[in-house]
Formats: C-alpha cells, sequence, structure tokens
C-alpha cells in the first residue's frame, strides 16, 4: 500500500455514507449536554467483539444510523472500539467518589476509589470584562492558543496538569506503566495509555467545577472548550471526544494518533503512524496488533475519534510545513468526520484549517479568525461565521 497515490486513497478512503437519506434540521440539536457519557448504557458488546476483518477504507462512522436518535448508541460504539484496542478503558466515576473546594481562584477536586485517593488542582486565570458566570477555556498541559484571543474577551482559562494524574509528560523523566498516581486507583487498568488516563483526570476537574457549581466557581458548565497543541492536541481530542460536557474543542496541530488517519499515515514518509508513535500514550496491544499493514484490521480510525465530538463543536488545526504531523491524513480524517455534522444538519459546527508558514504550535495571525469566530460562536454564544472553515493551504 505504501506505494499507492495519495490523491487516490482520499478519493477511494473516504465513502460518502449520506447517500439517498434526507437532511436533518440540526437547529434544535444539543450544543452541549449535562453529563459525561450520554448513553453509556447502551451495550456495545456485539460490537468489540466483532471478528476483526481487513478494510482498505475507513470504516463508516455513520454504520447503523438512520436519525439522530442512533447516534447516541454509535457514538459508545466507537468510544468502546478506541478504548478496547487504543487507548485503554476510562473508568466511570460516581459523583460520591468526588470532592471538591475553592482556595481563591484554585480548583482542587480529590478523587477516591477504594482506599485510594488523588488530588488533582488547577488554578482558574478569570477575565477583567464581562460577569460571572464565565465561559472557560482549559488547556491541555498548557493553553498554547494566543493569549490575545481572550485578553478582550469574557472567558476564563485554566490548564489540565497531566502529570497529576501519571507522572508523564513530553519532557523530563517519568514513571512506567504500573507506576502512575492513576495506577493506585486502577490496578487492574496498568495497560492503559496516557490518552485514556488524561481523559479521566480532566472529567475529574470538570466534576469538581460541577458539584461546587458557578456560585461559587464563576464558570458556566454550559460554555466549557478544551485545546491544546501537539501531544497536547491529541489530548484534547481525546478529553473533548469523550466529555460531552465539553462544549468546544480546539486540537491543534495533534498529528498521528490524534485526528490523522492511522490508515492513511501508514502510507505515508516520515510521519507519526501507528508504528511510529509514544506507546506511553497508547496501549501496547494497539502496535502488537495493528502494525504494519495489520492497521488494515483496526475496527475503527480516527475520523471516528473526531466524530465522537459531534453534536458539539470540533476545530482542528493543522500545520503542513511539518511532515512528522501527518496532516495529509488529517484532511482525509477532517473530511470524513465532517460527513456526521452534515448529515445532522450542523456543518457550521465542524472545521478544519490547514496552514503552513508558521513554527510549530505558534498560530500564524492568518489562522486567528477562524479560532476567533469558534470561540465566539460556542463558548459566546454571540453570531460568527463558522460554516466553511475547511481549508488546507501550504505555505
Amino acid at each position: 500500500m505504501k506505494k499507492l497515490c495519495l490523491g487516490l486513497l482520499i478519493c477511494t478512503m473516504v465513502q460518502t455514507t449520506v447517500q439517498g437519506q434526507q437532511a436533518i434540521d440540526g437547529s434544535a440539536l444539543p450544543l452541549v449536554y449535562g453529563q459525561e457519557n450520554t448513553g453509556g448504557n447502551h451495550d456495545v458488546s456485539s460490537v468489540v467483539n466483532r471478528p476483526l476483518s481487513i478494510n482498505h477504507n475507513l470504516p463508516d462512522a455513520l454504520e447503523g444510523v438512520r436519525s439522530f436518535s442512533d447516534w447516541e448508541r454509535r457514538r459508545n460504539e466507537i468510544g468502546s472500539l478506541i478504548q478496547h484496542y487504543g487507548i485503554g478503558k476510562k473508568p466511570v466515576v460516581s459523583p460520591e467518589q468526588i470532592k471538591a473546594r475553592m482556595d481563591g481562584d484554585t480548583l482542587f477536586v480529590e478523587v477516591t476509589v477504594g482506599s485510594e485517593s488523588m488530588t488533582l488542582q488547577s488554578v482558574i486565570n478569570y477575565p477583567t470584562t464581562g460577569q460571572p458566570p464565565y465561559a472557560l477555556m482549559i488547556g491541555t498541559s498548557m493553553l498554547a492558543l494566543p493569549r490575545q484571543l481572550f485578553e478582550e474577551r469574557p472567558i476564563a482559562t485554566m490548564n489540565f496538569h497531566e502529570k497529576q494524574v501519571n507522572d508523564y509528560g513530553q519532557w523530563g523523566p517519568h514513571h512506567e506503566r504500573g507506576e502512575h498516581p492513576f495506577d493506585r486507583l486502577y490496578s487492574e487498568l496498568t495497560a492503559n495509555g496516557a490518552y485514556s488516563e488524561w481523559a479521566w483526570g480532566l472529567s475529574r476537574l470538570i466534576d469538581g467545577l460541577e458539584q461546587l457549581g458557578p456560585e461559587v466557581t464563576k464558570i458556566d458548565m454550559q460554555h466549557i472548550g478544551v485545546s491544546g497543541c501537539s501531544y497536547a492536541g491529541k489530548m484534547a481530542l481525546y478529553c473533548g471526544a469523550f466529555d460531552e460536557r465539553i462544549a468546544l474543542t480546539i486540537a491543534q496541530e495533534p498529528g498521528g494518533g490524534g485526528a490523522a488517519a492511522w490508515r492513511v499515515s501508514h502510507t505515508m514518509e516520515g510521519v507519526e503512524d501507528l508504528d511510529r508513535t509514544d506507546y506511553h500514550w497508547f496501549m501496547e496491544s494497539q502496535r502488537d496488533n495493528f502494525r504494519g499493514d495489520s492497521v488494515y484490521l483496526l475496527p475503527y480510525d480516527q475520523h471516528e475519534l473526531c466524530a465522537m465530538v459531534c453534536p458539539r463543536a470540533l476545530l482542528l488545526l493543522g500545520n503542513p510545513d511539518y511532515t512528522w504531523l501527518a496532516d495529509s491524513a488529517m484532511w482525509v480524517s477532517a473530511k470524513a468526520a465532517r460527513q456526521v455534522w452534515e448529515r445532522f444538519g450542523i456543518a457550521d459546527r465542524m472545521g478544519c484549517s490547514i496552514v503552513g508558514g508558521h513554527p510549530h504550535c505558534q498560530l500564524p495571525e492568518n489562522q486567528w479568525p477562524e479560532v476567533q469566530a469558534f470561540i465566539d460562536k460556542f463558548l459566546l454564544g454571540r453570531e460568527a461565521e463558522t460554516n466553511n472553515i475547511l481549508r488546507y493551504l501550504q505555505k
């Protein structure tokens, strides 16, 4: 497959799934939900236990979906496949296991599982304009988007410190599997990849905000966003996909294992593909089971991770100057994922902007208007044009 033309792959891999179906008026569809995972009680065992078969095309994200009411089930099927084969289980936490408090502007969230506890903390930076409750943008590891995008807007910001969950960061010393704080709470999940654990951890911060309420936190629970860049762009995407209380997900230069389709990156040279990624982030069994041409046995692909954000808002940002990011594969994935939003008549809630000519994780000013539009529309409820944000420009 390495010798196949990438342009041909784009044509053959992206399958149209909505032919012959009537368009849906999506104006009444939710922009966000009041719980972490709607439909978590769906029985998805038949999908997870389905025998694997070779598929050179991207799997159908809308399999079995005839109406929006079917999407809840399908979204949980996709999430179960991603957890089972890719990142490991994201455990469910009950409200009784959460104890939250504020100390000044710092949020503390204690999570107790059995006899073990973990405390997460993060400073909330409140805006100097507007009135509470404020919209909130959470940076995964850090908020890489330019601060100017938030300075004149009534949006609070905070960072999710991923090392509090599993001691792992991209730089510096770290513990190995089985030695993480997360592993003390869930000793049966030591095979997990970091992305399931980080998605779990960010959801616990949202639990804390929810428990305390806007009277204490000054945060509007209906307008929470998440964003990060590079490996933290992947993190933001997994966090947004697996928590429906997040209204806006902005994944900045997430690279392979984020939005880039594994099947497409496998055909490319010099990129982060399934064989060449950091396996602290994923279950090692993913590499064992799907390395090389076995990638075509994978029962899902990353366009379906993106689609899990639907009907909420998603913006993917790329930088083709960095070959390793596999942005051609993200472009294929983005167009395939967008079919889900299109199916439900809400294509304005999903965008992808790939623009070169700038350093890694430094958003150029010519992309600012697109990001501003998504922030204004989906965090602040303002009128903004987001219908046609779908571009791939080389420098």
